[in-house]
């Protein structure tokens, strides 16, 4: 997967008997490797342009191309494989099972994709080693404080190797310097992993390590704020 591409793309949902549009044309480009932060007020559409981009949702118009595959058009089977193998998920309440332990959390996505267990404990120890946590990995996430979790989430979203991750408002949950830590971690692992991370964020901790900003307001993209590198075009 080069980059994404959504162009035309609406989604609404039926609220009772009322059809609530949230995205109304959203035409973008985002480039491999980038860390882009969509940003806009509550409601404007970010967690839907998350979903639809994260195989999730799918638009009732419009494309969505991850590299030169159109995902509008396959079927939920190929939907599912393409998030499994390739695309990470990272949430503000983290979403870790609390009956298992960090170690576990981070090697389900493995054993769901049918990852040897020799390997999978390689590729964990290495996320671990990686998000700073090798001391914690038989805590529990109630064990855990959130900053720490908040690592977990990340390693667990990392260790199937994704093209792409999706970052639904990773920081909200985090005191100011956690947060900046947890940011700065993701930015790391853009660099050294080449891993396109998408952030929508309200936090302006996260601006310093952005390529680009993508503003929506009212379900359409209404500028973009790139630094220079062309990783980003709407």
């Amino acid at each position: 997967m080069s980059s994404i591409r959504v162009h035309g793309v609406r989604k609404s949902y039926l609220l009772g008997r009322q059809i609530v549009p949230a995205l109304k044309g959203v035409d973008l480009r985002i480039d491999a490797a980038a860390i882009v932060g969509i940003v806009g007020p509550s409601g404007s559409g970010k967690t839907t342009l998350l979903n639809v981009i994260g195989c999730i949702d799918r638009p009732d118009e419009g494309t969505v191309l991850l590299g030169d595959l159109d995902i509008v058009s396959l079927k939920d089977r190929e939907l599912t494989e393409i998030r499994r193998t390739s695309i990470g998920f990272i949430f503000q309440s983290f979403n870790l099972i609390p009956v298992l332990t960090a170690w576990e959390n981070v090697e389900l996505p493995l054993i769901a994709l049918g990852v040897p267990k020799g390997e999978r404990a390689r590729r964990v120890d290495e996320m671990f080693d990686l998000v700073e946590l090798s001391e914690y990995t038989r805590h529990k996430p109630d064990e855990l404080s959130g900053g720490q979790r908040q690592r977990v989430a990340i390693g667990r979203a990392l260790v199937i190797g994704p093209k792409i991750v999706l970052a639904d408002e990773p920081t909200a949950n985090l005191d100011g310097e956690t947060g900046r830590k947890i940011v700065e971690l993701m930015h790391t692992m853009n660099e050294n992993l080449k891993t396109t991370f998408i952030l929508a964020t309200h936090d302006p901790r996260v601006l310093p390590f952005l390529d680009a900003r993508v503003f929506l307001e009212d379900g359409v993209v209404s500028r973009v704020e790139s630094q220079g590198n062309g990783k980003v075009a709407s």
